[in-house]
């Protein structure tokens, strides 16, 4: 039954997208973030639905006249030039076939991207996307929740099997990105009960963080909360609130949580913790004698016994940084950290120039919130393998079409009145 109901939305879907380009991009995104194929048993499990989704977006888009041009500024110029770099540093990887299937993957995900940049052209689109997208998530994060409750957290929280956020790591910090979304989506509506929806989701998404016993998505947390407390202007009773809300949270965690987590100051003592220093230190001297790095998908024994100093304690990256680092050399990772301090210019902008306008309050409740989830992708990705998962760049992209919408919006400053000089 799961099987037909998928198959039958994703038809829907596609017909649908033949009308309206955009459609195309939510259902994408329904697909890529919520994974509804792998939560069936029979043969919608496999079926590429992605792919059907993205032939027909590409159909729709030339026979639509509802397609903009990509934005073109700075931001959008680096992130191109890294998108055909990482290419580049395929072609020489050290591991060619590997690294290829890799990059398609990637170049898929940055194809979207690029066309949201183009279909999701006003207010309204860019909320039904964030929508699409805390509802994906938030099926996992919500359930995870309510599991966590249900086992008094002595479990973790795993996410939807094949997916960039199967570990309990990479979920914990997906669903540390979503609850601004969710908040968000708390401040903009208007109805009741949708409110009260999003408030015990958000609730619930943070037993999830909590109940991955993931000590990088703790230590997001404490980023975030902090970032938060500054931002606030009172911050004597948010300082207080916060102490409470953590509090009686905390109370409810059992003793195998706080161990786990003790192990944060005790890392020299970890094999975990040493086996992340160590892919650390290989990714440093990988990039240091390779310029362009050892390609995507090169974390194996044999490339460690040329540049770990373990060469037996192979691990992933367990960073967004030192995966690109290892992956592309220090020239991408200069792209990669260029087009995120991009990002962040751009929305702390945006925020600066909608914050006196009421009219433009919900885009600048927007902007503070996808501020707060890039926040948490940057401060949890230093630990985990998330740099080419979907969600950071689906923001960056709405962060460029935020800029257009207030340059849109925003009328141009009056040229001064001249003043006749005197004779």
């Amino acid at each position: 039954m799961r099987d037909l109901f998928i198959t039958f939305v994703v038809l829907a879907g596609c017909v649908y997208t033949l009308k309206k380009p955009y459609i195309g991009i939510l259902l994408w995104s329904w697909l890529s973030y919520m994974n509804p194929h792998r939560l069936a048993y029979g043969f919608a499990y496999n079926m590429p639905f992605a792919q059907i989704t993205a032939l027909t977006l590409l159909v729709s888009m030339v026979l639509s006249k509802d397609t903009r041009k990509l934005p073109v500024n700075g931001l959008t110029t680096i992130w191109i030039v890294f998108v055909l770099f990482m290419g580049l540093t395929t072609v020489f990887a050290y591991f060619p076939d590997a690294a290829q299937t890799q990059y398609l993957r990637i170049v898929k995900i940055q194809f979207i991207v690029f066309l949201t940049m183009m279909l999701m052209t006003d207010l309204e689109k860019i909320r039904q996307l964030i929508w699409v997208i805390v509802l994906s998530l938030g099926y996992f994060s919500v359930k995870g929740g309510l599991f966590t409750l249900l086992t008094g957290g002595s479990y973790r929280v795993w996410g939807p099997e094949s997916s960039f956020i199967e570990d309990n790591n990479s979920l914990a910090v997906a669903v540390l990105m979503t609850i601004p979304l969710m908040i968000y989506l708390y401040q903009s509506s208007r109805k009741s009960l949708i409110k009260k929806g999003l408030l015990v989701a958000i609730v619930l998404s943070l037993f999830t963080v909590l109940g991955s016993q993931s000590r990088g998505a703790l230590l997001a947390i404490a980023t975030v909360v902090a970032f938060f407390w500054l931002k606030t202007d009172k911050k004597m009773v948010s300082g207080i609130l916060i102490l409470i809300i953590s509090g009686t949270m905390l109370l409810f965690l059992p003793e195998s949580w706080f161990q786990r987590m003790d192990t944060i100051q005790t890392y020299d003592q970890d094999a975990s913790a040493m086996g992340r220093i160590n892919a650390w230190e290989y990714a440093f001297n990988a990039a240091n004698h390779q310029l362009l790095g050892m390609g995507l998908d090169s974390w194996s024994l044999e490339t460690f016994y040329l540049y770990a100093p373990n060469p037996k304690d192979v691990h992933a990256a367990h960073s967004i940084y030192f995966s690109v680092l290892a992956d592309h050399g220090w020239i991408g990772l200069i792209l990669f950290l260029s087009i995120f301090f991009m990002t962040w210019r751009k929305l702390s902008k945006i925020i600066k120039a909608t914050s006196k306008d009421d009219n433009l309050s919900e885009i600048n409740s927007m902007a503070k919130m996808i501020q707060v989830s890039l926040l948490a992708y940057f401060s949890g990705g230093a630990f985990l393998s998330l740099s080419y998962f979907d969600l950071p760049w689906h923001l960056a992209s709405l962060v460029v079409l935020l800029e257009t919408t207030v340059t849109q919006q925003t009328p141009p400053n009056p040229l001064p009145k001249t003043v006749p000089t005197p004779n």
